[in-house]
């Protein structure tokens, strides 16, 4: 094993995060002292970390030898100042920046001037706990993700006066830690809890706008875009009372930024004691720890199809004509529909009102579908209706695109319908990071990627859908809604103008 970049590590509080920390440090070949405000605690935490040696052991996965070095490694401090001789300390404690502060300033005064202070903080400034300090150019983030071991992701944060030798360090010891390193700098949600923004408060805009419901946009999302969660699975699992929080935080430190407002519909919850899997009830009910969701609506049974009429302007146009006619529907080639017609528009970014408006087209029959994934690609089909859409004419498209057996779901009007804006969101957020300086694109695709289990970083998320039609749909939306939470990045915008990747950098 090769030599730890910081021979011995002190871990300040001993919850979740501080045994993690303290876990994958032994592990590394640090020795490491444990110190809480309570002895106790301490001792738990030891005989925890012990315990997940003895059981890789049972496993194969680790030698008793190597568990038996790592133990010796792993020792209790019995007050702050057993940490004076740490080439590190990191703060694993309460998210309160008046005691950080204050933490810091004591072992500022005990350990030695060349040693290295770190906070996990998820949601404080790294600049502000640092004001204080004698030495904040020795002070940096060092933010894990919880379980540390397991999320093999680190965020090193720089402060203004952090000294830029001291992140380097702190990455190459993740490393051998055996987590991937990014660099950030200091701003509200740093890489992972800002990048993340776009997924559920979209999600929880389309509710709020009667769009459909939390199963059937997780339904589509995981399905469309391959998400391992919908956004309301994931607020679930890391429950409203950490989740919610963390919104309103980064949306007050951006000063109100409209990308990142937060919902009343969390607020609301949150109120209500309804967080979440762990007590039983949040946007699902859960019994023995699965979630209690309604079966999807059957295909309606239809004798007759109406002929169909595609809108000149729809998008992938010549992939939905062949899509029709593998499905054996009847195609209409006319300049305008006929009277009996069900009209098919495919737009990027408005609504299906907007469009049947513009286009003169008979509301009461126009449909809508989100065509910005590939057919070929997606495991489900999502339909839009507009207010005055009929009935027979949403069951005929139903029953129309279930033909082969491909899920379908019909949502009401929306611009964007669900991917389209969930997805740009995403990726217009990610975007403005990069203009912002906060990240490269290379760590912010690692950081979402390994942090939040994104089937695709942000960025090459953006690119595999088209930077001209992200462009687009945010446009459009804009126009639709009149709110400048969909106004494109500047770093989207000027790419996607002139077709290059969301991931080059200037030269």
């Amino acid at each position: 094993m090769e030599r730890p970049e910081f021979k011995t590590v002190g871990i300040v509080g001993t919850g979740a995060m501080g045994r993690g920390i303290a876990q994958i440090a032994a592990q590394a070949g640090s020795a490491v002292l444990l110190f809480d405000t309570q002895p106790d605690a301490v001792i738990k935490a030891r005989d925890a970390i012990v315990a997940q040696w003895d059981k890789l052991v049972d496993k194969g996965r680790l030698s008793a030898g190597d568990s038996a070095v790592q133990k010796q490694r792993l020792q209790p401090a019995a007050t702050l100042a057993d940490l004076a001789h740490c080439d590190l300390v990191v703060e694993a404690i309460v998210e309160r920046l008046d005691v950080k502060k204050q933490l810091f300033a004591e072992l500022e005064g005990i350990v030695q001037p060349a040693a290295v202070l770190a906070t996990n903080t998820s949601s404080l400034s790294v600049t502000a706990i640092a004001a204080a300090l004698q030495r904040p150019w020795q002070f940096a983030g060092y933010h894990f993700f919880n379980p540390v071991p397991l999320m093999k992701v680190v965020e090193c944060i720089a402060g203004l006066k952090t000294d830029p030798a001291v992140c380097q360090r702190l990455a190459v010891y993740a490393r051998q830690m055996g987590h991937t390193p990014v660099q950030a700098e200091d701003t509200p949600g740093f890489i992972v809890n800002h990048a993340g923004r776009g997924y559920g408060t979209e999600a929880l805009r389309i509710v709020s706008e009667g769009v459909a419901d939390f199963a059937t946009i997780d339904r589509i999302l995981k399905d469309q875009v391959g998400f391992k969660l919908g956004p309301f699975e994931l607020m679930d699992l890391t429950a409203l009372d950490v989740s919610h929080p963390v919104m309103e935080s980064i949306y007050q430190q951006y000063y109100d930024e409209p990308r990142y407002r937060p919902s009343v519909i969390t607020a609301q919850r949150l109120a209500g004691g309804v967080v979440g899997k762990k007590v039983g009830e949040g946007f699902y009910k859960y019994v023995d720890g699965a979630p209690q969701i309604a079966a999807e609506p059957p295909v309606p049974n239809v004798d007759e199809t109406p002929p169909i009429w595609v809108s000149t302007r729809a998008a992938r146009r010549a992939e939905l004509y062949q899509l029709l006619k593998d499905l054996g529907a009847k195609i209409e080639t006319g300049q305008s529909p006929s009277p009996q017609a069900l009209t098919l528009v495919a737009p990027l970014g408005f609504d299906i009102t907007t469009v049947a408006v513009v286009e003169r087209l008979d509301p009461a029959r126009t449909v809508g579908i989100d065509l910005l994934v590939d057919d070929r690609a997606t495991k489900r089909r999502v339909l839009a209706t507009n207010p005055a859409t009929r009935r027979d004419m949403i069951d005929a498209a139903h029953a129309l695109f279930a033909r082969d057996g491909k899920a379908v779901s019909v949502i009401r009007d929306s611009g964007g319908f669900v991917t389209q804006r969930v997805v740009s969101t995403i990726v217009n957020i990610a975007a403005d990071m990069c203009q912002q300086r906060v990240c490269s694109p290379h760590d912010l695709e690692s950081a979402v990627t390994l942090g939040l289990g994104y089937p695709l970083g942000p960025l090459a998320m953006g690119d595999k859908f088209g930077p001209a039609n992200v462009l687009e749909v945010l446009f459009n939306m804009q126009t639709v809604y009149g709110d400048p939470r969909y106004r494109p990045s500047p770093w989207l915008r000027r790419r996607g103008a002139i077709g290059l990747s969301l991931m080059h950098e200037e030269a």
